[in-house]
């Protein structure tokens, strides 16, 4: 009985509710949607619920307030509801939010506007929102925010952006209002190992579609270093994205950004990701490795480690010279050898698969782990 009598008592204040926002004055309007912030921050149950009971038009008339503290609350209750809901993150833009959030991101008012941008990271999480969302005006203003907000209205506005980015046809929206500069700003700041670092890696590797994007990524100050540094110390996920990126690079032009790709320090990276990476980034970095070479030929005959073998000596002859590139190419090779040996023993209780190929395992007398 006890659980029937709160069950009435909690659709009695639904309802309340509801009526508060549909009918209520003002400053009514404005502790409704501040308690439907509330109740639905945890409760999928609540978020289905109030947007069932028509909730969600009347919120976003609050938007259009000329009253600051009702275009807060009521940013604040549809983030909460479209949150984990994709019929609501749906109904919410159709109900024509994207106008007044656009508004919002434009405002003076800071807080206002990185409420709209954490709205807006949301909302394009929908693959059907993303048109939308990348048509309307907020591109431009969420790449503003790369430099001009806090730190997470930074991470929201990468997060929001790399939402529109997998939707293709945003790509050039994206790419006419400048996202390479700050995108590379943040990436040098940011920890390479990062969700932050990942999404801005993938929207790189994007962008570098297109020979506006890799030209600025090459003329940024230390932006083709922070994709070596990526490599280096990023997420599995990250360093797939970024040898992707300049592997673009090498195949629309070697001559172009070779020597650009080489003097960052690129080799020891890839080296590694041929050893332990997922496996695309296994085959980008192998991929790119010839590219690196005084020459893009070599023979296809004799075993990958045999061809990985001449593609360092060849880079590091050619990076060093002959005498000091020799002993460069063996100190490589000698540690990724370590490097591997490291990994397989450090994933020894999770994985009985070592990314390390045969030929090369064969080649310098590593073992292969089997399961425990």
């Amino acid at each position: 009985m006890a659980n029937d009598g709160e069950e009435k008592k909690s659709s009695s204040s639904m309802e309340e509710i509801v009526w508060s926002v549909l009918n209520g004055g003002e400053d009514v309007k404005i502790s409704a949607a501040k308690e439907i912030r509330r109740i639905t921050k945890t409760s999928a149950k609540n978020r289905a619920r109030l947007a069932a009971a028509g909730i969600i038009i009347p919120l976003v008339s609050m938007l259009q307030s000329a009253n600051m503290d009702a275009k807060e609350a009521a940013v604040l209750a549809l983030l909460n509801l479209a949150v984990k809901n994709e019929r609501n993150k749906i109904t919410i833009v159709k109900a024509g939010v994207i106008e007044p959030l656009v508004d919002l991101l434009k405002s003076e008012n800071n807080n206002l506007k990185e409420f709209a941008v954490a709205a807006t990271l949301t909302l394009s999480a929908s693959n059907i929102n993303k048109p939308i969302i990348g048509q309307s005006g907020a591109t431009p203003l969420l790449v503003e925010m790369l430099t001009s907000g806090s730190h997470q209205g930074k991470v929201d506005a990468v997060m929001a952006l790399y939402n529109l980015s997998t939707y293709s046809d945003n790509l050039t929206t994206i790419l006419a209002v400048g996202p390479v500069p700050p995108l590379i700003a943040l990436l040098k700041e940011c920890k390479k190992c990062s969700k932050v670092a990942e999404k801005i890696s993938a929207l790189l590797e994007s962008l570098s579609a297109f020979e506006e994007a890799r030209t600025g990524i090459a003329k940024e100050e230390g932006g083709i270093l922070a994709l070596v540094e990526v490599i280096e110390d990023g997420s599995l996920q990250s360093r797939e994205h970024a040898v992707g990126a300049l592997l673009t690079m090498c195949q629309s032009s070697r001559c172009k950004y070779r020597e650009a790709i080489l003097k960052e320090g690129v080799i020891p990276g890839l080296l590694e990701l041929t050893i332990y990476g997922t496996p695309k980034a296994q085959e980008r970095a192998r991929t790119l490795l010839p590219f690196l070479r005084e020459s893009p030929s070599w023979t296809q005959n004799g075993s990958a480690s045999v061809v990985l073998e001449n593609i360092v000596y060849d880079i590091a002859i050619h990076v060093d010279g002959v005498e000091k590139g020799t002993e460069t190419a063996k100190k490589m090779l000698a540690d990724m050898v370590q490097v591997s040996v490291e990994q397989s023993m450090r994933h020894l209780p999770q994985t009985a698969l070592v990314c390390i190929p045969s030929d090369f395992s064969r080649s310098h007398n590593l073992s292969k782990v089997s399961q425990i």
